[in-house]
């Protein structure tokens, strides 16, 4: 049996001595991006493709040609996501979909997950930081990761249900980017939210960073 990403996180997150014993330890809200920053690669296509096959997964992207083709004119992530989440997710009942994303953090967190970028949520760690991933990847996705990085929080993208508890194949709300991301963290810490520090590495984290005292954008690059 593999190890759950518990097991495969935490031991990267023990504080090393000399940060533990930090005497400044300020206590605050401390954000990351989760897709290109703590990872090396987008996780949401990295999982679908891994759940239904390489074969399988470029037939979709055949088929969704025209929603690519109209991203080009739109210029709207959103819509682009929930046309991809609707080809490969629609119907599916939430407790595989969770059963699912655990296996592929098992598989492939040792490979996704940035060393530099483990060391800087450390560091926040010791110093007794409130540490909250926010990401435009599923929250059904992301959170055995964030389990396994004992994240305090986790906002991302919501998928919508139906009355049986499958997927539908559309988004609950906005696409967790840009100012959604502001919105969702004034949502869960007040309007008056300033995070001591904020890390991501596209446009779409340019809002968050903007409310940061330390904004890191594109501050990492080890790979695994």
């Amino acid at each position: 049996m593999p190890a759950p990403p518990e097991s495969l996180l935490q031991p990267a997150m023990d504080p090393d001595e000399h940060l533990a014993d930090d005497p400044l330890r300020p206590i605050g809200v401390v954000a990351f991006d989760f897709d290109g920053t703590l990872t090396v690669r987008d996780s949401f296509t990295d999982f679908l493709s891994w759940n239904v096959g390489a074969l399988t997964w470029m037939r979709g992207l055949v088929s969704l040609a025209p929603a690519a083709a109209r991203y080009l004119v739109n210029r709207d992530p959103g819509l682009l996501k929930g046309a991809v989440a609707r080809r490969f997710l629609a119907g599916t009942p939430l407790h595989d979909l969770e059963a699912r994303a655990r296996a592929y953090a098992e598989a492939r967190s040792r490979s996704l997950l940035r060393p530099d970028a483990l060391n800087s949520w450390r560091y926040w760690r010791a110093r007794g930081a409130t540490l909250v991933i926010v990401t435009a990847s599923p929250e059904y996705l992301v959170a055995p990761f964030a389990r396994g990085l004992g994240a305090d929080h986790l906002l991302g993208t919501r998928l919508a249900l139906d009355a049986d508890g499958r997927l539908t194949g559309d988004l609950d709300g906005a696409n967790c980017r840009g100012p959604e991301k502001v919105r969702r963290l004034q949502e869960t810490f007040g309007e008056d939210v300033r995070l001591a520090a904020a890390y991501g590495d596209t446009a779409g984290d340019r809002d968050m960073l903007a409310i940061a005292v330390h904004a890191g954008f594109r501050e990492f690059g080890e790979r695994p």
